[in-house]
């Protein structure tokens, strides 16, 4: 079995996959401090809760856009899996793609990750919408090269920033309203569309303008935690994929063992 470790900037997740397929998946908040013992102690526990064993991982790869949190990762490895994690964008696992762009080293490893498999599941040409802590738009010809994308704020700093600077405005949870209209009566309601129609509205009009200047077909693949959040208010997915990030791990180690 494979441990894929996809250590983000608010969360890493655990996902435990055998034949590509993945059986458990944990998450954890990021923190650069965490040590390996402690992962260790939380790891084991789930893994005993899913019916696992750490002996039954056999390989561990890791992916960040943390480099502090790497070392602790690389440690709970070698010491508690007894193997040396692959390294996703090092060694025998660099990213195998041609990066079309200005600065290719500044390609965070999540980006990297999702444009590796949404081009292994999805021929042509691909717009990938990653929402995280940022919401990147990533454009992957149909040859599998970086083009070049998009990094907004993702829609959770978005609030943050708005009831940090305004006093009187509270905090809210981040839903769909219940209702499709855009005038809210009340302060909650008008918040609520702000956010959540204001955010539907920047993705329609960015991938709109990536079309347009792209010019020819192109399929939108959404990923990320909070994608699930849009899909059903509005059209401009073409197809949903929780786990790409993941995915993009596997066919990494795949790719890297061989």
């Amino acid at each position: 079995m494979l441990l894929a470790i996809d250590a983000g900037n608010t969360n890493v997740v655990f996902a435990l996959l055998e034949g590509g397929e993945v059986r458990a998946r944990w998450r954890i908040a990021t923190d650069p401090r965490r040590t390996a013992d402690e992962y260790a102690v939380w790891l084991s526990q789930l893994l005993s809760l899913e019916g696992y064993d750490r002996a039954d991982v056999t390989g561990v790869i890791i992916g960040t856009v943390v480099p502090r949190a790497l070392h602790n990762l690389q440690v709970l490895s070698s010491k508690y899996f007894k193997t040396e994690a692959v390294i996703a964008g090092q060694g025998k696992a660099e990213w195998g793609f041609p990066l079309d762009v200005e600065e290719p080293q500044g390609l965070g490893a999540d980006r990297a990750l999702n444009m590796i498999a949404g081009h292994a599941r999805h021929p042509g040409d691909l717009i990938i919408i990653d929402f995280g802590t940022a919401t990147t738009f990533e454009l992957v010809d149909y040859r599998g090269a970086y083009k070049g994308g998009i990094i907004a704020p993702g829609i959770n700093l978005s609030l943050d920033a708005l009831v940090t600077a305004a006093a009187k405005l509270p905090r809210i949870a981040i839903t769909a309203p219940q209702s499709a209209s855009v005038i809210g009566r009340n302060t909650v309601d008008q918040m609520h569309i702000g956010i959540y129609w204001g955010y539907v509205a920047m993705i329609e009009g960015l991938v709109a303008r990536m079309k347009a200047e792209i010019g020819r077909p192109v399929k939108v693949i959404a990923t990320g935690g909070l994608a699930v959040l849009f899909e059903k208010h509005t059209d401009v997915f073409d197809a949903l994929e929780a786990d790409l990030t993941i995915q993009g791990l596997a066919m990494l180690w795949e790719r890297a063992s061989k």
